[in-house]
């Protein structure tokens, strides 16, 4: 696997736009993607993943905007590029697979008609008879039986499971180099989550492309990343490879968030749990924003805001303790 980005996102910085004041969702986010790399974001709600993701896409709604930071693809701005253009890349050479299917989807439209759509709107030479072949094709790469019939069917006709693969294969139509899957197993049961996700695993492997897994489940990204970026706050605060990470976390919230997950060998007391709430992203901690929430603050946490470097070959941290963490002397 090449280590040169296909993505590169650096120093990125969304605000929206609200009646209170101005709120920083993200703050200088920065970290990238090599081409068929498996990238986790992670973090609890609110902490900047899916703006980051809608960032990318060239999707952020006013009030929405970036304000300072870029967004890279094989070295190109994507910021810098007119809607039109950006309309090229999106869904051409990125893709989105959104968490909740049903309001991803038109309710007006048969199903196959949405994926065929996205065919021709990339491609203007295909004809439409080719492109309603290749979506039953689709459909059935994807896992759906009896594509023919179910091209034919509304959303609201299909469970769950099936129009998130609806989704997929609207992702696919036009082999994008790089997925992002927003919670893509949000409100399905588990053995259609561990379908969905082996899915994925398989697609990537197939198409070769690069995907970023944007999740709050822990357990999803032990098997199915090769990389996490953790966010909190707006912020990255750590990164490295999914096993090294998961072995020993160099930032107390990495380490938070690992011990509250229950293991293959079971729990024998209550699971641990990270004390108190997120912050009010217009109303940020002075320094490290997690001090308030984290056990191992020390007055240097709350007097600056700790920089995210790196700590250990292909890991970085932003904890001023992170070599304590990794020597696991804390």
């Amino acid at each position: 696997m090449t280590t040169t980005p296909i993505l590169e996102i650096e120093s990125l910085c969304v605000e929206f736009d609200l009646d209170g004041g101005p709120l920083r969702a993200t703050d200088g986010v920065s970290f990238g993607i090599a081409p068929g790399e498996r990238v986790a974001l992670v973090g609890e709600s609110g902490s900047g993943k899916t703006v980051t993701a809608l960032a990318i896409m060239g999707l952020l709604d006013p009030p929405g905007r970036i304000v300072s930071g870029d967004i890279r693809l094989d070295g190109e701005s994507l910021p810098a590029r007119s809607e039109e253009e950006y309309r090229r890349v999106r869904g051409r050479d990125v893709a989105m697979v959104f968490q909740d299917p049903m309001s991803a989807l038109n309710p007006a439209h048969r199903v196959g008609a949405q994926v065929t759509e996205a065919i021709t709107v990339h491609d203007r030479s295909v004809r439409l008879a080719a492109a309603r072949t290749r979506a039953i094709e689709l459909f059935e790469e994807v896992g759906i039986a009896d594509g023919p019939r179910r091209a034919r069917d509304y959303p609201h006709q299909l469970s769950g499971g099936t129009r998130q693969r609806v989704l997929l294969a609207m992702a696919l139509a036009n082999t994008p180099r790089l997925l992002i899957a927003d919670e893509p197993t949000t409100a399905l049961d588990a053995t259609t989550q561990a379908q969905i996700l082996e899915l994925l695993d398989a697609l990537r492997a197939e198409y070769g492309m690069a995907v970023l897994l944007v999740t709050h489940d822990l357990a999803v990204v032990a098997g199915h990343a090769d990389r996490i970026v953790v966010m909190y706050a707006g912020r990255v605060v750590e990164e490295g490879p999914v096993d090294a990470v998961f072995a020993r976390a160099s930032h107390p919230y990495t380490r938070g968030l690992l011990a509250s997950v229950p293991t293959a060998q079971g729990v024998s007391g209550p699971l641990a749990a990270i004390p108190g709430t997120p912050p009010d992203l217009r109303r940020r901690p002075e320094g490290c924003a997690f001090h308030p929430r984290c056990d191992l603050a020390e007055e240097r946490c709350r007097a600056a805001v700790p920089p995210l470097a790196l700590v250990a070959p292909a890991r970085s941290s932003a904890c001023v303790r992170a070599d304590e963490l990794l020597a696991g002397t804390v």
